[in-house]
């Protein structure tokens, strides 16, 4: 569940503010950088939320930005502090997509397009197991172990008895037909899906293979919104070596119109759910 203090939220609000007071103030993040005597792009990551940011940092700019109020510079200072608080994914050492827990984490509802797997929240045990060691054949079974531990503890996020993550995922039938450990495996898992696929809050549709050509064969993406108004929404592309963040409300539009067509042009819920429980009757044979 979403703790009270999310240092990647907290941190994505500060730098919010900071770029809004540097645009009040009419100045570029150049200027800003060349009067501080650093990189330019060190505010564009302080402004971005993807750099942590010390209360020294928040000083310094509210002395450019000429900040006379103490209340916002004492306010400021203290989501400084709260953003380099530790978040429950710190303590399972360098996860390479912590900047994202951090944003699921504290997300209201979450939309996700994924043509090749099941997503992540909706993993068995053993399917998460299987599939890591697959796509990551150089990680040493103690790595493998601590994301898989990673995932099962973001799935906390569908069971919160109190405000449970509103998840709407849209599944190529790829996905159900790729076999990810084995036939056995397979079956449980869209057991599995079909299962969580019964909650309220969790919704999952299917584009079948005769659909054909679809706005989601560019491939994955996710799209996350926040419960709190001053928090934009952000739309999530993984890579190999570096993740995407979007924020722009023009990107988040775009995809958000697409994921409307990818929806359109699946197979509505119950067809869906009959589809995943038909495809694992042929796996227990």
């Amino acid at each position: 569940m979403a703790s009270n203090v999310n240092p990647t939220v907290r941190r994505r609000r500060l730098g919010q503010e900071l770029r809004r007071l540097r645009e009040l103030k009419g100045m570029t993040a150049e200027e800003v950088a060349e009067r501080l005597l650093v990189s330019q792009s060190k505010i564009s990551r302080l402004e971005n939320g993807r750099r942590s940011i010390s209360q020294r940092d928040v000083r310094d700019l509210c002395g450019v930005y000429e900040v006379e109020d103490h209340r916002i510079v004492d306010s400021l200072m203290q989501m400084a502090k709260d953003s380099r608080q530790q978040g429950w994914w710190h303590s399972f050492g360098d996860i390479p997509y912590s900047v994202y827990i951090g944003l699921e984490t504290d997300a209201a509802s979450l939309r996700v397009y994924d043509p090749q797997v099941v997503p992540g929240l909706l993993q068995t045990r053993a399917y998460a197991e299987a599939l890591i060691t697959g796509a990551l054949p150089e990680t040493t079974p103690t790595d493998i172990e601590k994301r898989v531990q990673v995932r099962m503890r973001r799935q906390d996020r569908i069971s919160a008895p109190d405000v449970p993550l509103r998840l709407w995922t849209v599944l190529d039938e790829s996905a159900l037909r790729r076999v990810v450990g084995s036939r056995h495996l397979m079956r449980d898992q869209l057991e599995h899906l079909v299962e969580q696929s019964q909650l309220p809050h969790v919704t999952v549709q299917v584009i079948p293979f005769e659909m054909g050509a679809h706005p989601g064969l560019n491939g994955q993406y996710a799209i996350l919104e926040f419960p709190d108004a001053a928090d934009s929404s952000v739309v999530y592309i993984e890579g190999v070596t570096s993740d995407l963040y979007l924020e722009k409300a023009n990107d988040v539009q775009q995809y958000s119109v697409m994921y409307e067509h990818l929806r359109a042009q699946a197979l509505n819920v119950e067809q869906s759910r009959q589809l995943i429980a038909d495809i694992a009757k042929e796996y227990a044979r």
